[in-house]
């Protein structure tokens, strides 16, 4: 990785594919940095205000899912192209919204944007061998996940300095717009700029875009459980925005038994993608073979961490204005502390996974510290002048986007031809944490005693995850020796080279 700041060979196509991630992060999420300006704009009550928070994130789990089986069957550079291309869509609509059912339309088709994440994994992870995916998945997701903070910090300047074509008004239109038109262009630039494989590479595609291929009967219907929780968080969001009064107790009754058909669905789906083998026609060698359990601890690490995380920047704001008094503007520039921490913390992360000599234990470390700093975190935060309370905020930001550097430098690593489904699945289990922490979080009581139990959940969830894992995850095979790669030369039969 001596040439990381070069602009040249694969170093090309990593910065290349984490601007990528930073621009769909950066059109996710901006919504929040001027969502006072269409509140006012619109005249929303606090509560359509938190219904169009919650839509935004609504359609992302499934979206991971469906990415990461397209990406597997069609490839990254394909994939995250017309991902890009896509996003001017629903971007447009949301800035040209004249009501609030427009508002909540479009921005319900905006939270597909949000799976981008799943697409680069795959694709870092086919231009660096074992010895150093843990540093540039770090990179790449610790990059990427800054286009939040850029995002907060560019938007509200935007809609000011184009207040002139707004009749003096803050132009929060043009700003979202601004977003989805980059992305589009983006997205035609990307794919002229990058393949999906270093030359001569072969790219192993997955063998049905139905659904994830296993490789044991056993496996499959730990894959099945595994699921349920993706369409229940569906089921959760359902449920509030019936509390919030936009849907009625009929319609939450028909999302819920529309969701219990997608499962259904997507259970048969499943099987088809796997009927040879659980018919017993197939049996695939053991060196063909991997464990879904292993994917589905990885799910919970994400869970957890980036669950944590999401969880966190929609808190911190406010808990930070009340909490030492601050002004709304102050307090969102020290809650902005700890999104910056990705650009540093998730590739440290990776880059333990891959000095250290096990991706394992790293993981683990690095969850327990997760757990053990947010359960002093709950304890002390509140006595703390604000100085005190920014580092403490830091450290704990460097152990959950650690944690998350780790979790992904695994994800290639389980099984390389559907690296983009299981990554799908790993992505998709941090929004149902997210989901799941914030739920909980608005049943909490107001003021320090709802916010201390809150910090002390997240703890508690990550030291539960890295028990788990301290005793059933496996070391990645082979996770720090050189892959060989197959190479396809015209007229001659396959060879082998290194990367």
């Amino acid at each position: 990785m001596a040439g990381i700041l070069s602009f040249s060979g694969r170093y090309r196509i990593l910065h290349l594919t984490w601007f990528a991630f930073c621009i769909t992060f950066a059109v996710w999420f901006n919504f929040a940095p001027v969502a006072t300006l269409i509140k006012a704009d619109f005249g929303l009550t606090e509560g359509q205000l938190r219904t169009l928070a919650i839509c935004n994130v609504a359609l992302t789990v499934p979206a991971r899912i469906i990415i990461g089986m397209l990406l597997d069957r069609y490839g990254p550079r394909l994939t995250y192209s017309c991902l890009l291309v896509y996003t001017v869509i629903p971007t447009l609509a949301f800035a040209l919204a004249q009501n609030f059912n427009q508002l909540v339309y479009s921005r319900l088709a905006l939270s597909i944007v949000g799976c981008g994440f799943v697409i680069g994994i795959r694709m870092v992870a086919e231009w660096f061998d074992s010895q150093e995916v843990g540093l540039a998945e770090g990179i790449y997701g610790g990059w990427g996940n800054v286009g939040s903070a850029i995002a907060a910090w560019t938007l509200p300047s935007i809609a000011a300095v184009t207040a002139f074509l707004a009749a003096g008004q803050l132009n929060w239109r043009l700003a979202i717009a601004f977003t989805g038109i980059i992305a589009a262009v983006y997205g035609v630039i990307y794919y002229f700029s990058v393949q999906d494989t270093p030359p001569g590479k072969v790219y192993h595609r997955s063998a049905s875009s139905q659904g994830m291929e296993v490789t044991t009967q056993n496996d499959f219907w730990l894959m099945l459980f595994m699921n349920i929780p993706l369409v229940g968080c569906l089921g959760i969001i359902a449920w509030r925005l019936n509390v919030l009064k936009f849907i009625s107790p009929t319609q939450l009754n028909i999302i819920l038994l529309l969701l219990v058909c997608l499962y259904a669905f997507q259970s048969y789906n499943s099987w088809k993608a796997n009927e040879h083998l659980m018919s017993g026609k197939k049996r695939y060698p053991p060196e063909e073979r991997y464990k879904f359990s292993q994917v589905a601890l990885l799910d919970l690490c994400y869970f957890a961490n980036f669950g944590a995380e999401v969880a966190a920047v929609s808190i911190f704001p406010a808990f930070f204005q009340g909490n030492f008094g601050l002004t709304a503007a102050l307090a969102g520039a020290v809650a902005g502390t700890y999104g910056v921490m990705n650009l540093i913390a998730q590739p440290g992360g990776g880059l333990i996974s891959d000095k250290i000599g096990s991706r394992k234990w790293t993981l683990v470390a690095l969850l327990a510290g997760m757990g053990i700093i947010y359960l002093v975190y709950a304890g002390v935060i509140f006595r703390l002048a604000l100085p005190m309370g920014v580092i403490m905020t830091t450290i704990a930001a460097f152990f959950v986007m650690a944690s998350q550097g780790a979790t992904i430098s695994i994800v290639p690593l389980i099984k390389r031809r559907v690296t983009g489904q299981i990554g799908g699945n790993v992505g998709a289990y941090g929004n149902v944490g997210s989901i799941i922490f914030l739920t909980v979080y608005s049943l909490l009581p107001p003021g320090d005693v709802g916010d201390r139990l809150f910090f002390q959940m997240q703890g508690i969830v990550a030291l539960m995850v890295t028990f788990l894992c301290a005793f059933l995850l496996k070391e990645p095979q082979d996770s720090h020796e050189e892959n060989e790669l197959e190479v396809i030369t015209p007229g001659v039969a396959v060879s082998k080279r290194q990367i």
